[in-house]
């Protein structure tokens, strides 16, 4: 993280559009104007993140719901600023065919081992522990030059894989939709519980406003957006806002609740994380 003298509250969330888009307001005034003091905020990749909430190093983040799991007894997630639906889950592809039966053996590149993807493989195929973890971005170049027989990927490399010929094999978010009837958590802003109450909340209608606003004058974030996006084509920046960015992002809402509720539920079952006793949402 930056050496910057930290002159308020931390706040990190990763350069993907969605997170641009859904911080966009919050960071340029609103928090201010909410009376929030919030120091710059640091933007990193998923990963990242889910390392320093395991350290407790930021007071607000983004994270991946793999990742709130483990870290219950000092975050909660606020109820705004979410990733979920429906249709956006994470894909395993390869270069060709490969045979279900096959899937433990294979070398599959992971984009972290405490993200969503990595634990919706897990839930999916237990027996699959071949894994190698490197950054999303990473993960096309690895299956095209054979480090890896398949790859987990997420975010932009959802829209851009077929046009390296690569292959769906399983889409695991639409596997945890046929299983539960819910759509998949995929990350959530977290806080520290230590913030108490009336900042907590105050933080949380500040980011729901601030998603309202992102809908209301979508040209207003363009250029931050853009700024930071690793994929810079129009049209791939827009789907992937259009596919992340939703209802469940300016409020989870009792729907995304019990999704939330299921996957941590899961989690526990399959010994990913230990039995929580600790509330997820205040």
């Amino acid at each position: 993280m930056p050496g910057k003298e930290k002159t308020g509250l931390t706040l990190g969330f990763s350069p993907c559009p969605n997170d641009t888009f859904i911080f966009h307001d919050f960071i340029h005034g609103l928090a201010g104007r909410m009376g929030l003091d919030f120091s710059e905020p640091v933007l990193a990749d998923v990963e990242t993140l889910n390392d320093w909430a395991i350290e407790g190093r930021l007071d607000v983040t983004k994270l991946s719901f793999h990742a709130l799991g483990h870290v219950l007894d000092r975050y909660v997630l606020l109820q705004s600023g979410s990733a979920l639906g429906r249709g956006c889950g994470p894909l395993l592809i390869s270069k060709g065919t490969l045979d279900r039966c096959d899937l433990a053996s294979w070398r599959i590149a992971i984009p972290g081992k405490l993200t969503t993807a990595a634990m919706l493989l897990r839930l999916y195929e237990p027996a699959c522990l071949n894994t190698v973890v490197m950054r999303f971005d990473r993960i096309i170049p690895a299956l095209l030059n054979g480090e890896v027989e398949a790859g987990l990927i997420i975010h932009e490399s959802r829209f851009t894989y077929h046009t390296y010929d690569l292959k769906l094999m399983v889409d695991l978010g639409a596997w945890w939709e046929e299983t539960y009837g819910l759509p998949i958590p995929l990350g959530g802003i977290a806080a520290k519980r230590s913030l108490g109450q009336p900042v907590l909340r105050a933080i949380e209608k500040g980011i729901r406003q601030s998603v309202v606003n992102g809908f209301q004058d979508p040209l207003k974030s363009a250029s931050y957006i853009r700024s930071h996006a690793q994929e810079m084509d129009e049209k791939v920046i827009a789907a992937h806002i259009d596919l992340y960015v939703n209802r469940f992002s300016e409020s989870l809402g009792e729907e995304g609740n019990a999704a939330v509720k299921i996957f941590m539920q899961k989690g526990v079952e399959a010994g990913i994380f230990s039995s929580q006793g600790e509330k997820i949402m205040e």
